[in-house]
């Protein structure tokens, strides 16, 4: 198990660029399954869970070739099918949380698809419920064996229909829209997930052939069509890495310039860590945050304290509201961080307490932050990662704390980060990964 040494206290200075979208990559990935033509993938992060997809994908047959750094071509032409079923796919999919997207491709193209119980990170519970009655509505049958943990989805010929998703789930939507390409019919989705990582799943199959209206809303209409072609498609830049920078400048009062982050995609993210009294400007492209000594909280005007809270796109998205919370704690002011999709992602706050933040956590979906605003400096101590955004927010503290913090299993770090400690130390950070 590797292990992260940080000495705390270092102020950064230079340009940072930011990896691709993990979320928007491995639903990409997935849909390389959907035609037998070639497809060119631009801006692969190479992390641990999207590498580990693209494995995935060459034990499926899939002929994978590495055209540049962050760039790879695809082709389906001949999967197969019967490694679905073997020991060697299951073991794969239990540590993999997006294996699910697989399911969506191959039901659509091979009439069948398997699936073990996923892994991925304990930030609470994620049905997978969305996604398998979606498949349903298709036309699809749907069960699961207690012998080998695995599910089955089935279905000859899939039909479009109407459907409203009982969730705005993501991974749903982008499995459900991946299924409907190739349904007889026209399906339409109501209440489907619009984040930026859908848009550019739908905008790249609509590249390939597809029939997708609607992109951007919460009501996609999709005209099923017989096959897809290939495309050419680059990954968005990933706006949590972005925020996680912002929030990095912020507590370690380093003036860095964040580049390339395709700003319209960015959403509510600047905008909340403006109303946390964080610093920056837009520049073109390229965010810029100051060195910046202390930052203020305001109020909301009727005096109430400050809120921020998760919700769905083009809500603020719950993958940073832990970094949001390690920033509050070395802000002026107080706030109450509202964590309101994942009933687990906040338990990590005791560590922060351990380094002397001042945070009551008022129930597992609730935190209240009193800002020391920098006056008592954060202690270093010894971590350990719980799951991957949690991971980095423990990172950024440890970086502002005095002294020299360690954090283990960092493997959770890996798996949305790639060579965070290498790109930190190169504009002055000093971590040390330690094996």
């Amino acid at each position: 198990m590797s292990v992260f040494r940080i000495t705390g206290g270092k102020k950064l200075k230079g340009d940072l660029i930011p990896q691709g979208a993990k979320n928007e990559a491995l639903q990409v990935l997935s849909a390389v399954l959907l035609t037998k033509q070639p497809i060119v993938i631009k801006n692969i992060p190479k992390i641990r869970d999207v590498m580990n997809l693209i494995e995935l994908l060459m034990c499926l047959g899939v002929k994978v070739t590495q055209l540049g750094t962050n760039e790879y071509r695809f082709q389906a032409d001949d999967v197969n099918i019967d490694y679905l079923t073997s020991k060697e796919f299951q073991e794969k999919t239990k540590t993999l949380r997006g294996s699910i997207m697989l399911v969506g491709p191959l039901l659509a193209r091979f009439g069948k698809g398997y699936i073990s119980s996923p892994g991925g990170d304990k930030i609470g519970r994620r049905r997978l419920d969305t996604h398998f009655i979606g498949f349903q509505n298709l036309g699809a049958e749907f069960s699961f064996s207690q012998d080998t943990n695995m599910f089955t989805v089935s279905a000859p010929h899939l039909k479009g229909t109407y459907m409203l998703l009982d969730e705005a789930s993501v991974t749903g939507t982008a499995n459900i829209v991946m299924a409907a390409v190739l349904a007889e019919g026209t399906t339409t989705i109501y209440n489907a997930a619009c984040e930026p990582y859908i848009q550019q799943l739908c905008k790249m199959l609509n590249k390939m052939g597809a029939k997708i209206s609607g992109i951007a809303s919460n009501l996609l209409t999709i005209e099923g069509v017989e096959q897809l072609g290939g495309c050419e498609h680059s990954i968005l830049p990933d706006m949590i890495e972005v925020g996680s920078f912002m929030g990095l400048a912020a507590m370690t009062g380093s003036e860095i310039t964040i580049k390339n982050v395709s700003y319209p995609d960015l959403g509510i993210i600047p905008s909340a860590f403006s109303r946390l009294g964080v610093q920056f400007e837009r520049r073109n492209d390229d965010i810029y945050i100051p060195s910046q000594d202390s930052y203020v909280i305001p109020s909301f005007i009727d005096g109430s304290i400050m809120n921020i809270a998760d919700a769905p796109w083009p809500g603020l998205t719950p993958d940073l509201l832990s970094v949001f919370l390690v920033v509050a704690t070395q802000a002026v002011g107080s706030v109450l961080i509202h964590q309101k999709m994942f009933e687990s992602r906040l338990f990590f706050v005791d560590k922060l307490i351990d380094m002397g933040c001042k945070i009551i956590l008022c129930d597992p979906h609730r935190a209240t932050v009193i800002g020391l605003g920098n006056k008592q400096k954060l202690r270093a101590t010894n971590m350990s990662s719980p799951d991957i955004r949690a991971g980095v927010a423990l990172l950024i503290a440890a970086m502002s704390a005095q002294g020299i913090s360690t954090i283990s299993n960092i493997e959770q770090i890996d798996r949305g980060y790639q060579d965070i400690d290498k790109r930190l130390n190169a504009i002055g950070a000093e971590i040390i990964r330690m094996d």
